[in-house]
This record gives structure tokens, C-alpha cells and sequence, in this order.
């Protein structure tokens, strides 16, 4: 992925900026001196071929690569070198990362085992986000008894029971079923 070198301000800004982002492994350019911003409560999609960096970006934007020049801020904070536990960041991965021995309740509400709230109160964001995204009855289910779609949808109900500021998803509509889709066509 290359930018236009141009860069941008992390001054002020309420949403995400990268501002002259690279990354390389070894000999081979992954991101080339990217600067974007992205308002806060904005939608953003990076479109592009396989291979062109929009999976590194993400990874950047969540701390788990770092940039070899540039800078990346979430709101006004210059996050570049803060680790990935400590940025407001959740991502969903190509790939779901769901913890095959846990149920699918327990996959959800993983991340507020981290969190200060009561049983009762984790209990209800994680019904909640099942809710959310149509899955209220499979909380009792393990991950290798659902379809692709579904998986895709605990993977997202995760990441959102934490309320992040930011939202990553890499490849989003991997394992959208036309049937799924449609019926989230009628929902809007």
C-alpha cells in the first residue's frame, strides 16, 4: 500500500490518523508512506489486491505491528509505540481466532473477564451482543458446531462487547452467506 507522502496532523485529530506510515519485511515494501484520516464515527473500507498492505495497516492501527517510520494516533494520542492490550482497538480477523473449548457466551465475553463489572452485568452485554448479531440462542454452543457465518458474527459480537473506540475488520464479508446478507439488507 503507498500513500501520497503529503502526511497529515496528529493535532487535533478525533478519529485515527496515520501520517507517513511504512512497514517492510526483510527486503519487501508491505505499506509505503501512508497518510489518511479517518473521522471518528466514520465507516472506512481499504480496498485492494491481495498482498497490497491492507491487512499490515490494520495490524498497525491494532498495535500488533509497528510501523518503521511514521506515526499512528487514535483521537489525539500518539499510539505508535503503545502495545496493543493498552489501545482502545479490537479487531476481527480473517480468520475468527475463536477459542475452540469455550462456548460461544464464553468466546463473547472473554475480554470482560478484564473488566470491572459484575457477573450479573457481564451476563447481559453478552446476551446482548449475541442479540446484536442474531445469535441470542447459541450462547450454550462451542464454535465448531456453527457455520463460517456464524463464527464470523461471535467474532464480531467480541470485539464489540468491550466498546472499542476503533473497529478493525479484516475482510469483513469473508463468510457472508447470500442468505445472511440478505436478510441484513432488511434489517436497515
Amino acid at each position: 500500500m503507498t500513500g501520497d507522502g503529503s502526511g497529515v496532523s496528529l493535532e487535533d485529530a478525533s478519529g485515527v490518523v496515520l501520517d507517513r506510515v511504512s512497514k517492510r519485511y526483510a527486503d519487501v515494501p508491505a505499506v509505503t508512506d501512508v497518510s489518511l484520516t479517518i473521522r471518528q464515527g466514520e465507516f472506512f473500507s481499504l480496498l485492494g489486491p491481495s498482498g497490497c498492505g491492507k491487512t499490515t495497516t490494520l495490524r498497525m492501527i491494532a498495535g500488533f505491528e509497528r510501523p518503521d517510520t511514521g506515526r499512528i494516533a487514535i483521537g489525539s494520542e500518539d499510539v505508535t509505540e503503545t502495545p496493543p492490550h493498552k489501545r482502545r482497538v479490537n479487531t476481527v480477523f480473517q480468520s475468527y481466532a475463536l477459542f475452540p473449548h469455550l462456548t460461544v457466551g464464553e468466546n463473547v465475553g472473554f475480554g470482560l473477564r478484564f473488566r470491572s463489572l459484575t457477573t450479573p452485568e457481564k451476563e447481559v452485554r453478552v446476551r446482548e451482543m449475541l442479540e446484536l448479531v442474531r445469535l441470542g440462542g447459541f450462547a450454550k454452543r462451542k464454535p465448531h458446531e456453527l457455520s463460517g457465518g456464524q463464527q464470523q458474527r461471535v467474532a464480531l459480537a467480541r470485539a464489540l462487547v468491550l466498546s472499542p473506540d476503533v473497529l478493525l475488520l479484516d475482510e469483513p464479508l469473508s463468510a457472508r452467506s447470500t442468505r445472511s446478507c440478505a436478510g441484513s439488507s432488511r434489517s436497515s
